[in-house]
């Protein structure tokens, strides 16, 4: 067993842990936080997708022994209390999910994006987005969301 400190959606969590565990194990099974999916293990779709330090990365295989202490871990359940994140409320405007499953992913990832470029072409959304897979196929309703948080969030000249 490891003893980690974590800092998830700002609060310190202490956790005695298997040597080797992943974030997304941690989170879903000993945290209860369980907004961020597990889809293919190999860190190929993106449902897993949280921010470290801003960053969007792969729970699914992002061992605990890869983080540093002080790293800042941001989950779905962290963007916001009552899901008033514009991204969030994006989402809900463009009707993006269908099944819903790769969402929480698909939103962090897009939080990353407007973070790092607050008014992104069509096809740089694409670009970044490229990684997060849906097999509902709602990309075009994805892409529609991110551009609605953009304009949202935007200051406008």
């Amino acid at each position: 067993m490891a003893s980690n400190s974590l800092n998830i959606n700002n609060k310190t969590y202490n956790i005695d842990i298997k040597e080797g565990s992943t974030l997304l194990w941690v989170l879903r099974e000993h945290l209860g936080l369980t907004g961020t999916k597990y889809g293919c293990g190999i860190a190929l779709c993106g449902s897993c997708t949280v921010l470290v330090d801003g960053k969007p990365m792969r729970s699914c295989t992002l061992s605990l022994s890869g983080l540093k202490k002080d790293q800042k871990i941001t989950t779905i359940e962290g963007l916001s209390e009552n899901g008033d994140h514009p991204v969030q409320q994006a989402w809900v405007e463009a009707q993006a999910p269908q099944c819903g499953y790769c969402q929480s992913g698909q939103i962090m990832q897009a939080v990353a994006l407007l973070a790092e470029n607050p008014n992104p072409t069509r096809e740089e959304i694409k670009m970044y987005m490229n990684g997060n897979l849906c097999r509902c196929g709602t990309y075009l309703r994805i892409v529609k969301a991110i551009e609605i948080a953009a304009e949202k969030t935007s200051v406008k000249t």
